[in-house]
């Protein structure tokens, strides 16, 4: 018997390859299957940009007398229907693991010691466990943050209406997605940002960041000292270079960062933030003992979960399989999507151009503002080494392009690629410039 704690990305993944593979598998779930992912997470957010992403574009033809009105936004419709949705999904998925020949134990607490799982009061000894127990919502010692009306995105979908003015603490992806979402319904945002807005990321991915933020009140350099209100949280006591200033803000939601969740795991070694320690082919320091996904630590990211989970089910299987991706696609989902895949840093050289105008940017034209991409470069050999696209759609080729940038593409190797039109993707016409620039420098390509 193989036991799988934690039905998110990285243990459905897992336990389904398993089952495929003949082995006997059963998964231990609490929260339902999907994870983080699908109820608090990248689902949520993607239900709300959509939502968000059809008022800014319906307000601006509005503005230019193309709708007769702009449409008005009934928040409680929107959770209710996002809710429905999310139910769907997860039929699919429970019926997909069923099928797949998966035990699910639904609904059910697992605590593990070392090698041994304790579930429902019975200790189980598998032939060998995985512990995907994925991350939680990082919470930052600040007075009052305890209060009601103080929301993680665990626990935003519990608004009962939609707050006049909402604070934002963290400058970090998830902090920028829904200041963007709040925003475009309407709200009044400030976005508190300890150090710079996106700090962790490229300063160019920041600066086309924040023409989508346009509206929201960015802090940076800012903490938030206290959380303030009776019986509800209604204001902020923020600090900026030494002086204090009190926000008033009709809800505040924290977004500070995930850390593992390893609260219920005990006998398998950890690293300082909590995250289980993993070789590249995600075994533990216990025997037998496997980990894969948030509970390692960052990325955070649902599609590296899913990478680990696949690893971690091929190590269990004794395939040889080691996690060595150098080059991650990710992106951030704004007014834009802001699509980046970048190797480590290097002498690359680097050139950026207007996104050109397509589906989804046609009627930003006259704002100036149909978007930006940028391509990295070693100059003598004329390998690409990253892409950042900040354009409508330009998430979807992302992950083939990370996977050949992996794979050492070259400039001469993509130059002759032939495009699709209309489109806002700028990486071809990005590629011919740089490689026609290696030859008048007297690069071969």
């Amino acid at each position: 018997m193989i036991t799988v704690v934690g039905g998110g990305p990285a243990g459905r993944t897992a336990a389904i390859r398993l089952a495929g593979a003949g082995q006997e598998v059963e998964l231990i779930d609490r929260g339902g299957l999907g994870g983080q992912c699908l109820h608090h997470g990248c689902m949520v957010v993607c239900a709300l940009n959509d939502a968000a992403r059809l008022l800014h574009s319906a307000r601006s033809l509005a503005d230019r007398g193309v709708l007769d009105h702009n449409p008005a936004l009934s928040f409680p419709a929107l959770i209710r229907e996002l809710k429905e949705t999310q139910a769907i999904i997860r039929e699919v998925l429970d019926r997909e693991t069923d099928q797949a020949g998966v035990t699910v134990i639904r609904g059910a607490e697992a605590f593990v010691e070392g090698a041994t799982v304790v579930c429902e009061g019975e200790r189980r000894h598998p032939d060998a466990l995985l512990i995907a127990t994925g991350s939680a919502p990082r919470i930052p010692a600040i007075e009052g943050i305890d209060l009601p009306g103080v929301h993680t995105p665990h626990t935003v979908l519990g608004l009962d209406a939609l707050p006049r003015s909402l604070a934002i603490i963290g400058g970090g992806a998830v902090g920028a997605e829904y200041a963007y979402i709040f925003r475009s319904f309407g709200c009044e945002v400030d976005l508190i940002c300890r150090s710079r807005l996106l700090s962790a990321l490229d300063e160019r991915i920041g600066r086309q960041v924040r023409k989508d933020l346009d509206g929201v009140r960015i802090r940076e350099q800012t903490a938030v000292c206290r959380i303030e209100g009776s019986p509800r949280a209604d204001s902020l006591v923020l600090e900026t270079g030494g002086a204090e200033e009190v926000i008033g803000a009709d809800a505040v939601l924290v977004a500070a960062g995930l850390v593992p969740r390893t609260e219920m795991v005990s006998g398998v070694p950890t690293g300082p933030s909590g995250a289980i320690l993993v070789d590249a082919s995600m075994r533990t320091g216990v025997p037998g003992v496997y980990a894969a996904g948030d509970v390692t630590g960052p990325p955070y990211l649902t599609p590296v979960a899913r990478y680990e989970g696949r690893i971690a089910a091929d190590t269990i299987l004794g395939i040889t399989a080691k996690k060595d991706r150098a080059c991650i696609p990710q992106y951030l989902s704004l007014r834009y999507d802001h699509a980046f895949c970048t190797l480590p840093p290097d002498a690359s050289a680097s050139f950026s151009i207007p996104s050109p105008s397509g589906p989804g940017s046609f009627w930003a034209v006259r704002e100036r503002h149909t978007g930006v991409s940028t391509l990295d470069f070693e100059p003598e050999s004329g390998r690409v080494t990253g892409i950042h696209a900040a354009a409508p759609g330009s998430a979807h080729a992302l992950p083939y392009l990370a996977h050949l940038i992996e794979k050492g593409l070259t400039l001469a190797e993509f130059e002759d690629l032939i495009e699709v039109h209309p489109s806002t993707d700028a990486i071809p016409w990005l590629v011919r410039y740089a490689a026609d620039w290696r030859r008048k420098n007297g690069s071969d390509g």
